[in-house]
C-alpha cells in the first residue's frame, strides 16, 4: 500500500469517482476543497478518513499530493491561488488545458493525470479499464504520476499537451455528441409517442460493430447509399425543427463526402 496521502480541490464527476479509487489503492485522500462546502462533504462521506477543507491554504497539510478535478476555465487560476506545503505536488485532470496552465503555482512540481471516460456520479466506473494519460515538467513528477496510474489502471500512457488535445477532441465526438444524438433520436421518438428502448438493441448493435469493424467500415444508411430520395423525405419530416434538420443535413452531406467520391 502507498502511504503518501492526497487533498483533492474540486468535488465534481471526476472527483466523484477519482479520489475513492485513489483512497483505496492506498493514497489516503485528507481533504476535499470545494467552492460548495455541502458538495465537498458528500465526497468525504465516500472515503476513510478525508475532511472538507475550507480554504485553497494547504500550506500545513499533511498531503504531498494535490489534484485540481474542477472544471477547464477555473484550473490556471486555482494554480495561482493554492499554497501548497514544501515540495508539494499539483496535478489537473483535464483533457483539454495544457500543463502550462498550472505553471504559475508555487510549486517545481506539476503534471496532469487525465482519464479517458466519462462520468456521471450515478454511475459506476471501472477504472482498471480507464486509460490514463499523464504528462509532467521533470522526472521524479513522471514517476509519481506513472505509480498514482499503475495503482489504478491497466493502461498509462504518457503523451504532450497538444497530443492530449486532440484526444480531448475526438473524446468528445465519440461520447458526448454520440450522446447528444441519442438524445435526439429519444425526443423524436417521444414526439411521436414511439419508446425509446426499441432503439437500444440497434445502439448497443452498432457500437459493437463499430469496435469490431472499425467506424470507417461498420457505416451504413441512406447517406452511405447516397439515397438522395430517403435523405429528402427525411429532412421533409424534420422540417418543423430546423436545428435538429440541419445537423440532419450537416452530417449526411459528411457522410456523402465521404463515401461517394
Amino acid at each position: 500500500m502507498n502511504e503518501q496521502s492526497i487533498s483533492f480541490i474540486g468535488s465534481g464527476s471526476v472527483a466523484w469517482h477519482l479520489a475513492p479509487a485513489l483512497d483505496n489503492a492506498g493514497f489516503v485522500v485528507k481533504e476535499v476543497y470545494s467552492r460548495n462546502p455541502k458538495h465537498a462533504e458528500l465526497l468525504t462521506s465516500r472515503l476513510y478518513q478525508a475532511e472538507v477543507k475550507a480554504t485553497l491554504d494547504f500550506s500545513t497539510s499533511s498531503s504531498s499530493i494535490f489534484i485540481i478535478a474542477v472544471t477547464d476555465d477555473a484550473i490556471k487560476t486555482i494554480a495561482q491561488e493554492i499554497i501548497l506545503p514544501e515540495d508539494g505536488f499539483l496535478i489537473h485532470t483535464s483533457g483539454s488545458r495544457p500543463l502550462s496552465d498550472l505553471q504559475f503555482a508555487a510549486t517545481a512540481n506539476i503534471g496532469v493525470l487525465y482519464p479517458l471516460q466519462t462520468f456521471s456520479k450515478q454511475k459506476k466506473v471501472n477504472f482498471k479499464n480507464t486509460p490514463l494519460f499523464i504528462e509532467s515538467n521533470n522526472e521524479e513528477a513522471t514517476e509519481l504520476l506513472q505509480l498514482i496510474g499503475n495503482s489504478i489502471s491497466n493502461e498509462v500512457k504518457k503523451i504532450a499537451s497538444e497530443e492530449r488535445k486532440a484526444l480531448h477532441v475526438a473524446a468528445v465526438f465519440a461520447s458526448n455528441f454520440t450522446n447528444h444524438l441519442l438524445s435526439i433520436s429519444k425526443g423524436i421518438l417521444q414526439k411521436n409517442s414511439l419508446e425509446f428502448e426499441w432503439l437500444k438493441p440497434l445502439i448497443q448493435e452498432t457500437i459493437q460493430k463499430s469496435m469490431s469493424l472499425e467506424p470507417e467500415n461498420a457505416q451504413t444508411g441512406p447517406a452511405k447509399r447516397g439515397d438522395l430520395e430517403t435523405l429528402d423525405m427525411h429532412l421533409d419530416f424534420l422540417k418543423e425543427d430546423p436545428q435538429v434538420s440541419e445537423i440532419y443535413q450537416l452530417i449526411s452531406q459528411h457522410i456523402i463526402d465521404q463515401y461517394q467520391r
